[in-house]
């Protein structure tokens, strides 16, 4: 007997190699690789930010999740990025999802924020960065509450607030 694949499986390898190359390619385009207002050099957005929020901001990283204060920040006021300082998000739209991290139906203004395909985990999900500096936020789901049914789960390490 010839260890020889049939046609089917020989198929289903091309595809499946195809759709890995897909997902590797699509997952690979940083917000970081764009051209944005604020540019800083490695070395500077390590000696602006703190080693957490350079992990979150610069390297795509991921709070713990009710591990940041904004998480209960109930004050009037705006978030803005911990990296460049552009508004993002005003307290009239947080809301407590219940998922540990600060989270809003809505930024501040849509040119205050920009999105990208993220295949981190091997299935797509929409990446939410600064649009001033590029830094990363987080994540928008749709599965938050009205008028847009949109949920930005921000991490807190990557915003400050500005009480009113």
């Amino acid at each position: 007997m010839t260890n020889i694949p049939s046609r089917r499986g020989f198929l289903g390898w091309i595809g499946a190699t195809a759709s890995f190359a897909a997902l590797a390619a699509c997952g690979s385009g940083r917000a970081e690789a764009k051209s944005f207002p604020v540019s800083l050099s490695e070395a500077q957005w390590r000696s602006k930010l703190t080693k957490s929020e350079f992990y979150v901001l610069r390297q795509e990283g991921t709070e713990r999740p009710y591990s940041s204060p904004l998480n209960d920040e109930k004050r009037a006021g705006v978030f803005v990025c911990a990296g460049c300082g552009n508004a993002l998000y005003s307290s009239k739209t947080k809301y407590d999802s219940g998922t540990g991290w600060p989270s809003f139906w809505a930024p501040v203004d849509q040119r205050a924020v920009g999105t990208s395909r993220d295949f981190k985990l091997g299935y797509p999900r929409t990446e939410v960065h600064c649009a001033d500096c590029g830094g990363h936020l987080g994540h928008i789901f749709s599965d938050g509450p009205r008028p847009t049914g949109k949920r930005h789960c921000i991490n807190g390490v990557a915003m400050d607030f500005r009480p009113a």
